[in-house]
Parts: structure tokens; C-alpha cells; sequence
């Protein structure tokens, strides 16, 4: 990662799915990764207090919102885990660009990422103006920083 001291703008980024296509999404949040720890005390020691010892750490699922368009993938990636189980897992990369999109300035890896709940979108006859989303909801073994 460059050293900038201004924040990178959350909106320039991009999704791979794990097929080498960027996906057009439009949010993605539940980028969470959460240590537990075990309590432990000696038997000798002076004060009355616990240790904490790290212990296995937890990824939260992630989740993908993007206007529908005239594409099955998500829906075929779902298809395939319910088939195919265990096979259809994947690695999706979450690029983040800096504002004259310049190659990524961090970058995401989910492992082992499987579809977990797929939501439409929401079909309304009033209005007129607003996008149908769909939204995929992730569940990952674990994800690294690069």
C-alpha cells in the first residue's frame, strides 16, 4: 500500500467473483475478521487475574448489492454450490482503486467463499426512477489483506 495521509474514497472498487470477470457492484460490506481469546490463570501467579490467550479467529460474511443486469452468474454460482457442495467454493477478490483508478491500493481475498443467501430485488409498480438490486450474501472460511 502507497503511504498518502488523506483516507481513500469507498467508492472505487471492484469485485472478482472468482471467474475473472469484475462484477459491477455497487456495495459491499461485512468485511469483519474477530479473534477469540481463552482465559487462563496460573495457579502461581502473585495476582488474582486472567491471561488471555489467542484462540481461533471468525470471518464474518460478507455481503454484495448490485443493480440487476441481464446476468445469471450469481444465481448460476448458487445452483453450483447446491449441486456441487463443497467444489463450487471460490476465491472472490475485492479490489479498492484510488480515485484516478490506479491499480488496486488494497486488496481483499476471501477464501473458500460460498454463496450463503441470495435476496431479489424489490418490484414496485410506483415511482419509476429506482433500480432493481439483488443482493449475495458470502460466507467465507477466511480473507487476507494484500
Amino acid at each position: 500500500m502507497i503511504q498518502r495521509d488523506t483516507p481513500y474514497g469507498a467508492f472505487n472498487f471492484q469485485v472478482d467473483l472468482g471467474t475473472g470477470v469484475m462484477a459491477g457492484f455497487s456495495d459491499v460490506s461485512g468485511l469483519v475478521t474477530e479473534m477469540t481469546v481463552a482465559e487462563y490463570r496460573n495457579g502461581t501467579d502473585a495476582e488474582n487475574h486472567v491471561r488471555k490467550i489467542p484462540g481461533i479467529h471468525k470471518v464474518g460474511d460478507v455481503t454484495l448489492k448490485r443493480g440487476l443486469v441481464g446476468s445469471k452468474d450469481l444465481f448460476d454460482w448458487i445452483k453450483q454450490t447446491r449441486t456441487e457442495g463443497y467444489q463450487a467454493k471460490r476465491t472472490v477478490v475485492i479490489h479498492l482503486q484510488d480515485e484516478a483508478r490506479n491499480g488496486p491500493v488494497a486488496t481483499w481475498r476471501l477464501q473458500n467463499a460460498m454463496p450463503l443467501k441470495y435476496t431479489g430485488p424489490t418490484l414496485a409498480g410506483k415511482g419509476g426512477g429506482d433500480v432493481a438490486m439483488e443482493e449475495l450474501v458470502l460466507s467465507c472460511e477466511g480473507y487476507q489483506v494484500e
